[in-house]
């Protein structure tokens, strides 16, 4: 029995020292693999940065400033972690290469409207892109930027070019570096107040010091509202603009002292004390309830005065065609009636905060007929959209304007199969829809009824169904979608599906849509079987090429693809588009295989598609999203949807 006993314990004894001598193991192979790792992801750091450099190299040679602009704000933004030095090199070539194209349209003033509606990117569109990017590193150079590169003579500025004005590239400047350097946006924030300016970039910069520095958040707080409620808001409109975005969202909850998620957009987070927020809230009725309704033929809105025709027989001809000039009464009353109007999509705030208003708030509204807002309607669309259900969509379309209600509702409808309600989905699109989208999102639920429930394992049953589609797109589509399906479970089985597609897209395609599946396919193999994917890809870069230099033959007569002879990387058409989305593909593919990503990029013949595919490639490489991105839609190989340009 004691000979058992001692067996036992020598036993557990040695049991007990290798477990010991495994778990003191463990950890050194975890510190080999995890330095294998680090060598791995330095190795692939290393092959991306030499690339960069040749690919910077390479654009010197380009003749557009604005393709030559792009890659260098691209590089520097790239390389700054890496080598800062380097990197603010290049953003000051650029910032030379925007001033130059700013120079070049002051002198030719007519000319980007000749550029035609193919051009690439207006120098006050990259000024802005160089800006915002810098600011993401280095405040301080992004304002000696903005400075030098500054027009000397300012664009008109229009309701729709705005956000590329001088005002409104200040005002998402500082809204942007109040995430990098807090103190410095705080002291811009008040010598802009200073000035007795009330960019609505105030209120962003406001929500994110909530996040990044709670003492100076609550310092321009306590001076944002001071003048604010100090202001003249009826002759300072952008002061009434303000106000209404910092009261939109509602007070702070009163146990925050800060807001705990990241602020990205001022129009939906909290960003005032309660106590702050009704005595603001109380300030702009009080000043709201100062309008009195507009005279009858004067000015067209609340939003919207516009002078008068003076001088007798004005119809808009003869001689005395000038403009008269509201008076300061009138703008003061255009801007109360403004401020009402805002406040229509305030009313549930002013019931739980200030019920006492409540009353002569609607009261004058009804005195100033305000009952339809169209804004109010568009706001109440986007938090349905934010909300992200079908009955939230659903109660939206109702107050929408009606050119609106359809899209909504098919948007519904869409929502409602994306939470596995096909059958509300259905009568959604049968009640609501008019026959043309009604058939379009019938097809969709029934395409994702189909590729749900079919037994993947069953061939035949797969085969059957496929053959029963209505056209080889369809048939496209399916195989993917059932093969993304068979994906984790029956890797042999998606690829097989897979080859099935391929065999459908493997044609000269003769439209966009066909392009777009072969990419679709080609996107995917890269987590199956890599090199099928690059083998998809290589005979589309070849038509591609094809189309590239029909199109540069017929540059000025029927397309305008190029620009003075060059192809620009952002193009506004679908060629462009085509040749960014076989880049970006290919640079997804770099981290399987790099050196054939780099091979399959060399197939472009032009120098511009090259450079483009060659920076996804490095960005992929680095982990970073891609750079040039299409103006259409993003793809996604589990969708049904239509995709492209027949």
């Amino acid at each position: 029995m004691k000979i058992w006993m001692t067996s036992l314990f020598i036993l557990g004894l040695t049991f007990g020292a290798a477990s010991l001598v495994s778990a003191q193991v463990d950890p050194k192979l975890d510190s080999t693999e995890e330095q294998q790792q680090k060598e791995k992801k330095a190795e692939k750091e290393k092959k991306a940065y030499a690339l960069l450099e040749q690919v910077v190299e390479e654009a010197q040679l380009l003749r557009l400033p604005e393709n030559r602009v792009q890659v260098q704000v691209s590089a520097a933004d790239l390389l700054w972690e890496r080598n800062e030095g380097r990197a603010r090199t290049l953003f000051a070539l650029a910032a030379e290469g925007v001033a130059e194209m700013m120079r070049n349209a002051n002198a030719n003033p007519g000319q980007e409207g000749r550029r035609g509606p193919n051009r690439g990117r207006t120098g006050g569109q990259l000024r802005q892109e160089l800006v915002l990017a810098v600011a993401r590193h280095d405040a301080t150079l992004a304002y000696q930027l903005l400075a030098a590169t500054r027009p000397q003579t300012p664009p008109a500025v229009t309701g729709y070019s705005r956000l590329d004005s001088e005002e409104g590239l200040e005002e998402r400047l500082l809204a942007q570096v109040a995430q990098l350097d807090p103190r410095l946006a705080l002291q811009n924030a008040e010598q802009m107040l200073d000035k007795g300016q009330y960019s609505r970039s105030l209120a962003q910069v406001l929500a994110q010091l909530q996040t990044k520095d709670k003492d100076a958040a609550a310092r321009l707080e306590d001076k944002l509202i001071k003048r604010l409620q100090s202001a003249n808001i009826l002759s300072a409109p952008d002061a009434g603009t303000l106000a209404l975005s910092l009261l939109r969202p509602g007070p702070r909850p009163a146990d925050s002292g800060t807001i705990p998620t990241s602020a990205t957009s001022s129009n939906s987070l909290e960003m005032l004390a309660l106590s702050t927020y009704t005595s603001l809230l109380e300030n702009v009725i009080d000043v709201a309830l100062k309008a009195t309704p507009a005279p009858a033929g004067g000015q067209r809105g609340a939003n919207n005065i516009r002078g008068r025709r003076g001088g007798p027989g004005s119809g808009g001809s003869g001689q005395n065609n000038a403009t008269t000039e509201p008076s300061a009464a009138e703008l003061e009353q255009g801007n109360a009636r403004r401020l009402m109007g805002g406040l229509r999509i305030m009313l549930p705030q002013i019931d739980q905060y200030l019920p006492g208003r409540s009353q002569a708030v609607r009261q004058k509204m009804t005195e100033l007929a305000i009952t339809d807002n169209s804004r109010a309607a568009m706001i109440q669309v986007e938090r349905a959209m934010q909300q992200g259900t079908s009955e939230s969509l659903l109660a939206a379309a109702t107050s929408a304007p009606q050119m609106m209600q359809s899209r909504i509702y098919q948007q519904a409808a869409l929502r409602a199969l994306d939470e596995g309600d096909a059958d509300r989905a259905r009568q959604i699109a049968n009640n609501h829809l008019e026959p043309g989208t009604h058939e379009s999102v019938l097809r969709t639920v029934e395409f994702r009824q189909t590729s749900e429930k079919i037994d993947i394992s069953k061939v035949a049953e797969v085969r059957q169904i496929l053959a029963g589609l209505r056209s080889d797109d369809e048939r496209i589509d399916l195989l993917v979608q059932l093969s993304g399906n068979a994906r984790q479970n029956n890797p042999k089985l998606a690829v097989e599906l897979l080859n099935e597609a391929r065999q459908l897209t493997n044609r000269r395609a003769t439209n966009y849509r066909q392009l777009e599946q072969q990419l679709m396919v080609a996107e995917a193999f890269r987590d199956l079987e890599p090199a099928r994917s690059f083998e998809i890809l290589e005979p589309g870069i070849i038509q591609l090429n094809e189309l590239l230099t029909a199109a540069a033959t017929l540059s000025g007569f029927e397309i305008n693809v190029f620009q003075d002879g060059e192809l620009p990387l952002e193009g506004r058409n679908g060629l462009s588009n085509m040749v960014t989305r076989y880049g970006h593909v290919i640079g997804l593919l770099a981290t399987s295989d790099f050196n054939q990503s780099q091979t399959l990029a060399h197939r472009f013949q032009l120098s511009e598609p090259r450079i483009g595919a060659r920076l996804a490639i490095v960005r992929s490489m680095l982990g970073k999203e891609p750079g040039f991105r299409s103006r259409g839609s993003r793809f996604n190989q589990n969708t049904s949807i239509r995709r492209g340009q027949d």
